[in-house]
Order: structure tokens, then sequence, then C-alpha cells
């Protein structure tokens, strides 16, 4: 039996449904990720083919730099989605999911610009930028 995930913003005008395995949270503490979100961005990712998103017409995107773009809810400003320009997956916010969404956390990555109101102690890994295996923007 295939695993459905399905999820959406706080007003409901955008709902997704992914279908398959979701990997694990990665937790990114960028400035951008914590200016769009006012915290740090909690997200897994999936193949663009995986995911069905109903209301994608209510989806603003912003080109967070040139190499990326974000997605949110135009009418409740839920931050939903990043993406790597071309890419053929795409992040999905973890908190986005309705539950039970069966995620748990991964790594941190960009902690040498997290924020200074927080500490990290969850004892996953933790690193300055990123590592080879997480996709990030070059910007």
């Amino acid at each position: 039996m295939t695993k459905r995930h399905t999820g959406s913003c706080l007003c409901g005008g955008v709902r997704f449904d992914v279908e398959g395995e979701l990997r694990g949270v990665i937790y990114c503490h960028c400035s951008q990720c914590r200016k769009q979100t006012g915290h740090f961005y909690a997200a897994t990712n999936v193949p663009t083919s995986a995911i069905r998103i109903d209301g994608a017409d209510g989806i603003t995107w912003f080109a967070a730099s040139a190499s990326a773009r974000r997605g949110f809810c135009r009418t409740c400003g839920s931050a939903l989605f990043w993406q790597l320009n071309g890419a053929d997956d795409i992040s999905v916010l973890a908190g986005a999911f309705d539950q039970p969404s069966g995620l748990s956390g991964e790594v941190h990555i960009f902690v040498a610009d997290k924020g200074d109101y927080y500490g990290i102690a969850d004892g996953l890994p933790q690193f300055a930028r990123s590592t080879p295996s997480i996709r990030v923007a070059e910007d």
C-alpha cells in the first residue's frame, strides 16, 4: 500500500497530497528561512511527480534568490514550499502536513546563522552551512 500524506495552508485555500515516503525533516536556520517563517524552517522533500496541489492558483512564488523560490498562500500567508529553480523535487514545510505526519527530524543546517534567542539540544547532526546530500541555494 502506497503511503499518502495530506496537508494545507492555514485557511485551507491551498491543499496538497503527497504519494510515497517522506524524507526526514531538515531544519534550516539560515537568515532567509528565519525571516520568512519567524523561526527556523522545518521541511521534508518530495519529487514534484509525487505531489498534487489543489488551489495552486492561490500560491504566490517569491524569488528569494537567483536560484530558488519560496511558495506561500496568497490569502493567509502560510509558508508552504521551497524549490530550487528547475528542480524536479520540492521542499514542503513539515508544519503544513495534516497529523499524524509520521515525520521526524534528521539534521540542522546553517546553524552558523541561527537566531541568538534559542539553542539546539535535540542531538541531531548540525552543520555550519549544509552537507553535500542536501541541495541549497548558492546565493
